[in-house]
């Protein structure tokens, strides 16, 4: 008899358990978000943050064109500076060309009886007399023009300022009474020169086959001989 009760109160035990557990089980799972996967509503989340990110992110390259056209608007400054800074240096280093030039021509008597070309260049103008010898003539025909003589020269001469440079004419090397007269003599620095300059003599001299030197900076190297 006290066996059967035994049994019963064993199985009545064991009843009431299962109950308690069942109870227990149903009264936690709703609430536990971690039971269910209530943890969702982080991972919903997750869009939010790559919105901003994105956001972000797009800041990020709004500001590296903006970084850009800076670097662009800077790089621009820079060159215009350059420019600007270089300035304009028309007249620095060229060729003299005749209209570039002053010339005067005056009568020397010593020690050889001859015409002194002397070439200044023109305010504000700095140049080089990168031909060697000045064309030279007497009216429009061939036999007034002067041959060269290769006497004196310097290549390149610079012409600034107050520096100057000398060419002497012997306008007849020839005896007797041949020739003509001209007032005026033509001078350009080349041949081919389209504006070369008229000058007036200081008299009308006679003029048959001349010749001329080289330019110089030395007056004393211009004095024209027949060789």
């Amino acid at each position: 008899m006290r066996s059967r009760l035994a049994a019963r109160s064993t199985r009545l035990v064991l009843a009431a358990a299962a109950v308690t557990a069942l109870a227990a089980t149903t009264a936690c799972g709703p609430e536990d978000p971690t039971e269910n996967g209530a943890a969702a509503p982080t991972a919903a989340s997750t869009p939010a943050d790559d919105a901003q990110g994105e956001a972000s992110s797009g800041d990020s390259a709004t500001g590296g064109e903006s970084t850009s056209a800076s670097g662009s608007a800077s790089s621009g400054g820079t060159g215009d500076k350059g420019e600007a800074g270089t300035g304009d240096k028309s007249g620095y280093g060229q060729s003299c060309g005749t209209n570039d030039l002053d010339f005067t021509v005056t009568w020397e008597a010593q020690p050889i009886s001859h015409y002194l070309i002397t070439a200044k260049a023109k305010s504000g103008i700095t140049c080089y007399l990168d031909v060697n010898t000045p064309s030279v003539s007497f009216g429009s025909g061939a036999e007034g023009v002067a041959s060269p003589v290769g006497q004196g020269g310097e290549d390149p001469i610079k012409l600034s300022g107050s520096s100057v440079a000398y060419a002497g004419i012997n306008v007849k090397t020839t005896e007797g009474e041949g020739g003509k007269q001209f007032e005026h003599v033509i001078i350009a620095t080349t041949e081919e020169d389209p504006d070369p300059a008229q000058v007036e003599l200081p008299d009308a001299p006679t003029v048959d086959k001349p010749i001329v030197t080289n330019w110089s900076t030395k007056r004393d190297e211009t004095i024209p001989r027949v060789i």
